[in-house]
């Protein structure tokens, strides 16, 4: 069942074209000035734009809110693209980290955190006149999206979801609008890299928040998350760019990147970057046989004919397997450029605990005592 009623009057996308821009247009001049929770992602932004060409800037408010879970580089983005929109903005402080609810970080931390946005937005829409919209879209209502109880507890409207935009036809939007956006990545809140359970605290999120920093510095582009995990911090890419810096030295810069925001050990995840990574790790939200963070495991599928080649008994003992929770962590035993020819789909023929669904190699730890007890105290 739907998580969103639908509009009555939206007219459902058919199998032959992509939603029409034009219907989305004529929603926002019936229903008048709209205030939009505005983060400066690809569907909000591209959502606010649409908001700004049907009514005007009189007519939209973009609010942007601000905590210690918002990425500096996101709302950099969000300016921009309100400088080149002619959206206008407005930004307001939210305090979901003072809530002890969100803080602890359980399976649904989106809702308290959607909650306390809302909460502030409503009567900021009310005094205006306006009606909230967010950006959620039609993909999002398969997905495990707590926060979406919030928004429908405060009257949010998500005309994208409801005219059944999904993300690649926002893009495409975006893309015809030529707003910047278009390619980005999506970027979720900083807390969506700490597993459930995981005190959300300023320290963490401002470590995965310096170690993604690092990782761009260094030129990685495209999809990329840094998954915290105490002083582990495991890295997943674009399996495109996880292939580009599958060499010795290009993993070795990605370690010491990561290394710098004070993580004592790194790893990659061998499957590269998954949409909802965390909800597969705590099995969360997961759908069995579905794609995307639906995997049942870490391994590839493949078809009834065939299964991933057993491992080489050289292999099995280049490597270690150390669980942790459902994270199987592959310690080397002999160099790294010696085990890297053997290649990811290999390393992925490692035999680990049941029910792990993620595997990750290492890739660099600090060793010494010193460093050990240098690392800092993150649960502040």
């Amino acid at each position: 069942m739907s998580i969103l009623p639908l509009l009555a009057d939206a007219p459902r996308p058919t199998d032959a074209g992509a939603p029409d821009e034009g219907a989305l247009l004529a929603w926002f001049r019936r229903t008048g000035p709209v205030l939009v929770g505005f983060s400066g992602g690809v569907d909000s932004s591209y959502l606010a734009a649409v908001a700004v060409d049907a009514l005007g800037p009189s007519a939209v408010l973009a609010v942007v809110g601000r905590s210690a879970s918002y990425p500096l580089e996101q709302w950099r983005v969000a300016r921009a693209i309100a400088d080149r929109c002619a959206i206008p903005v407005v930004e307001l402080d939210t305090h979901e980290l003072d809530d002890p609810r969100y803080a602890a970080n359980p399976t649904n931390r989106c809702y308290f955190c959607k909650s306390e946005l809302w909460t502030r937005l409503a009567p900021l829409a009310a005094a205006r006149g306006m009606t909230l919209v967010d950006g959620t879209n039609a993909d999002d209502l398969a997905d495990w999206r707590p926060g979406a109880a919030a928004a429908r507890e405060h009257g949010v409207r998500s005309p994208l979801a409801e005219f059944g935009f999904t993300k690649a036809d926002v893009r495409r939007a975006s893309a015809a609008r030529a707003l910047p956006t278009a390619d980005r990545p999506s970027a979720p809140c900083l807390a969506s890299r700490l597993p459930y359970g995981t005190p959300v605290t300023v320290a963490r999120l401002r470590r995965v928040e310096r170690a993604e920093a690092g990782l761009r510095a260094i030129g990685i582009e495209g999809d990329l998350r840094v998954r915290h995990h105490g002083d582990l911090a495991r890295i997943e890419l674009a399996p495109a760019a996880l292939d580009a810096r599958w060499t010795a030295d290009g993993l070795g810069e990605m370690a010491a990147a990561v290394a710098a925001a004070d993580y004592a050990e790194v790893a990659v995840d061998l499957l590269g970057f998954r949409s909802g990574s965390l909800n597969l790790l705590a099995g969360v939200g997961v759908r069995p046989g579905a794609g995307g963070h639906g995997l049942a495991s870490h391994r590839p599928a493949s078809s009834p004919a065939t299964s991933p080649a057993p491992p080489s008994i050289a292999l099995a003992a280049s490597v270690t397997v150390e669980r942790r929770g459902a994270l199987a962590l592959l310690r080397p035993t002999r160099p790294l450029a010696a085990l890297l020819p053997l290649g990811r789909a290999a390393l992925r023929t490692v035999p680990v605990p049941e029910g792990c669904t993620h595997v990750a190699l290492c890739i660099g730890e600090r060793r010494s005592p010193a460093a050990a007890l240098s690392t800092p105290d993150d649960r502040r």
